[in-house]
């Protein structure tokens, strides 16, 4: 038997080999549909924007938001 003749009867004996084992694969859908919780928690992000805009308005008008008065 020549190479290319010897590669070509191993290739099928394996697949026939193989063959027997495609039974055993089973692909089953799952019985509840899958869910993706995508709740995304984006509180930090408002606050700091938030802070921002606070503190530009109080540096252009400082006369509107008198400093807080400090306890001894």
């Amino acid at each position: 038997m020549t190479r290319p003749h010897r590669k070509l009867a191993r290739l099928a004996v394996g697949s026939i080999a193989v063959l027997p084992l495609t039974g055993c694969i089973t692909v089953k859908a799952p019985e509840k549909p899958i869910e993706v919780n995508l709740n995304v928690d984006i509180k930090q992000e408002v606050l700091v924007r938030l802070q921002q805009d606070v503190q530009q308005m109080i540096q252009k008008n400082p006369q509107a938001f008198p400093p807080a008065p400090t306890n001894p």
